[in-house]
Order: structure tokens, then sequence, then C-alpha cells
């Protein structure tokens, strides 16, 4: 039996890919603040599973919550939107 789960997606960048098949993603959300109606920016990060370790810094991607998989890993990588600029992984190695 299968159960139709919707789990939370969000897009973030990636902060750090030193970890071996986990990167650190900032997630940035924009609200209202509750008092003055000045839309203010708030950032959270989160660690995500990477399996094959295609993820760079500087990538935008979207995450998709999962079982724990760590202490504090919580999501998995859904797909790299957008690849940072700059140097290869391949060529800096």
């Amino acid at each position: 039996m299968k159960s139709s789960v919707k789990r939370k997606t969000m897009t973030g960048v990636v902060v750090s890919d030193k970890m071996d098949k986990t990167v650190v993603v900032r997630v940035e959300r924009r609200l209202s603040h509750p008092k003055f109606k000045k839309v203010v920016k708030t950032t959270s990060k989160y660690k995500v599973h990477d399996e094959k370790n295609e993820c760079q810094a500087g990538d935008h991607i979207v995450i998709c919550e999962t079982r724990p998989l760590s202490k504090y890993k919580r999501w998995r990588l859904l797909e790299i939107l957008k690849r940072a600029e700059g140097v290869d992984k391949e060529k800096a190695q």
C-alpha cells in the first residue's frame, strides 16, 4: 500500500560542499513583519544529502524533506537548477 505523502520542497544556494555526500544549503525566505509590515529576509541553513557529490558551492538547487539520515541531515537533493559560474570541480583538483 503506497501512501501519497506531500513532502516539503525548498530552493536554495549551496554554501559548502566540503563534506562527503553532504552539502550545506542556504534558503532565503521573505516574511512580512507582524508589527511594521515591512518585508524582511530571513535565511536558514540545511544539511542536504547529495548521493553523487555533484553539487558545488554556488549552485542553485531544489531540496525535499526526507527521513532522518544522520544527526542533522533531514533533506535530500532533488535537482540542480543552475550551476555555479566559475571554476569547474574537476579542473580545480
